[in-house]
């Protein structure tokens, strides 16, 4: 797919001069070299492509080059991705295959180096990036920036490992990104004063705007599983010079709906400043990143979406440096066949292997909390059947197990509130950040089932209702698929509705299940060494 020489007339948006004029955009090999300003026969507005200023590509559960044909169909130019999660599976060797893969594709993907592999060493993970690993990361072109330091303990404790990694980062010129849920006042002083110059985990209007007070840049999240839209929204005309907009997580069926396009109509939509708007996502991280995005201006790759008008926001067309990447609605970008690599050895488990002896009259049980990474610990009297500790649907308390994937290690078992289901189970090996195996269900047999489904298929998802078994292979790490995007959302998208059915409230189950093991987000979470304390950041018993 050659750039080529073209002229497009329409109304130009201008998000540097913040101004909406006529004219027509000259490009000569992929680069605006003119624009003439006057009246034009076209109605339709061109606008700078849009850029996600956070996401972990492997969430989509597509390979980079399928996640890009999917996404420019929505006017997303770029993305600012951090590859933790596969770093997380296969190290260095993962980070080098996500920048390869997207190569091979017309779009604009910018990988960081993953801060925090593994995000805590209370957990088993498939790789170690030590500051050695992170300097040969930060010294390749493709790699823009030191990736979400969520390690904030040791950023506050004065950690040296964590330490000598933002110092190598700086040695670089390369910006911080930050994941600090709740860290406020002097704490978030500390924090940002390492060098820490973006957070998007944000989640109340006084977080953020205490974030902003002290020279953070905040990212406005809204993901399938973390929405925080809602709650943020008004810093966008309070502060539109320190905000952004990303996604984080997104979903392949919801990837398939739509990308930062819906934030900026939803934004539009509250009566936000049209420029503020477009600005957070696409000079605001071009600006902050260095990226080589274009912002329709003469000497920037044409770079740009054309639109319907601005209250429908429908993309017409998406071009990347010239190229049409998108059309009325399809994308013109062709697959990329790749050889799936993974890290995977566990091994079968059963029934016997989860159970859980009744040891005390009071349990700790997780509460997962629909549409956030956060949860809360809650204490209840446990369910029991033969001595041993069971869910209890009545009461919401269903089992939640982690088995490690990597060194075949028996699993841990703990509850959990909030998932809603009546029977059968869930599991999936997307779990973040080590990407272990996590299950949630009603009995021992259906969650086993379901585990051991994942690990036929050496990574994947799964769901067990009876005597029935479904299941999306995700060969690539164990967290992605190298087929056709649209497919793996479909199927995907099918999952997801049967985990509704067995009784599910939450607005993306399999997203919500893969936080429930990510130990650096308070309160209390499950990984495959037992239950853990965020907020104490130790294991901590199931038993009271």
């Amino acid at each position: 797919m050659a750039a080529g020489s073209f002229e497009l007339g329409g109304r130009i948006v201008d998000v540097v001069k913040r101004r909406v004029f006529e004219g027509v955009i000259q490009v000569e090999n992929g680069v605006i070299v003119k624009i003439n300003e006057g009246p034009v026969e076209s109605a339709q507005y061109i606008l700078p492509g849009f850029i996600d200023a956070h996401i972990h590509i492997e969430s989509s559960m597509l390979i980079p080059s399928e996640f890009a044909r999917l996404a420019v169909v929505h006017g997303t130019v770029g993305t600012v991705s951090d590859p933790h999660e596969i770093a997380n599976v296969l190290g260095i060797s993962g980070v080098k295959f996500m920048i390869s893969n997207g190569n091979k594709v017309p779009f604009r993907f910018n990988f960081g180096a993953p801060s925090c592999v593994p995000a805590t060493s209370f957990e088993s993970a498939g790789a170690t990036l030590g500051p050695a690993e992170i300097e040969e990361l930060l010294q390749l072109g493709e790699i823009r920036y030191l990736s979400e330091m969520m390690n904030f303990p040791g950023v506050l404790f004065n950690d040296p490992v964590v330490a000598q990694k933002l110092a190598i980062a700086a040695k670089y010129g390369k910006p911080v990104d930050g994941h600090a849920p709740g860290l406020t006042g002097e704490n978030a002083a500390k924090y940002i004063a390492a060098g820490i110059s973006t957070d998007h985990e944000c989640y109340t209007l006084e977080e953020a705007r205490d974030k902003i007070s002290r020279g953070m840049k905040v990212l406005i999240r809204e993901g399938s599983a973390a929405k925080n839209f809602e709650a943020l929204w008004p810093l966008i005309d309070e502060h539109p010079e320190m905000v952004m907009l990303c996604s984080d997580d997104k979903h392949p069926n919801d990837l398939v709906k739509g990308h930062i396009n819906v934030l900026v109509k939803r934004a539009l939509g509250k009566g936000c400043d049209l420029m503020n708007v477009l600005r957070s996502c696409t000079l605001n991280p071009k600006d902050h990143y260095k990226l080589e995005t274009g912002l329709l201006q003469p000497g920037d790759p044409a770079d740009f979406i054309v639109v319907e008008d601005l209250e429908s926001l429908k993309v017409l067309s998406t071009r990347i440096n010239g190229i049409e990447v998108a059309a009325m609605g399809k994308t013109m970008i062709q697959p990329v066949i790749e050889a799936p690599l993974n890290n995977f050895r566990a091994t079968p488990v059963n029934p016997q292997g989860i159970t859980v002896p009744a040891a005390g009259e009071r349990i700790r049980i997780i509460q997962a909390l629909d549409g956030q990474l956060i949860t809360h610990e809650i204490v209840a009297e446990p369910g029991t059947d033969g001595g041993n500790v069971v869910a209890d649907p009545g009461r919401d308390i269903l089992k939640l197990v982690v088995k490690d994937r990597y060194n075949d290690g028996p699993p841990a078992v703990g509850f959990i509130n909030g998932f809603g289901i009546k029977n059968g189970a869930l599991a999936s090996s997307v779990a973040h950040d080590s990407h272990n195996i996590i299950a949630v269900g009603l009995d021992d047999e259906s969650i086993t089932r379901a585990i051991n489904l994942v690990i036929k298929n050496k990574g994947g998802i799964s769901l067990v209702n009876g005597v029935d078994e479904y299941s999306l292979a995700l060969p690539f790490g164990g967290i992605m698929s190298g087929e056709d995007g649209y497919k793996v959302a479909t199927a995907y998208q099918d999952l997801d509705s049967l985990a509704k059915q067995l009784g599910s409230r939450l607005m993306a189950p399999y997203m919500t299940l893969s936080f429930m093991a990510l130990l650096v987000i308070p309160d209390l979470k499950l990984s495959d060494r037992g239950l853990f304390s965020v907020n104490n950041f130790t294991y901590t018993p199931l038993f009271l």
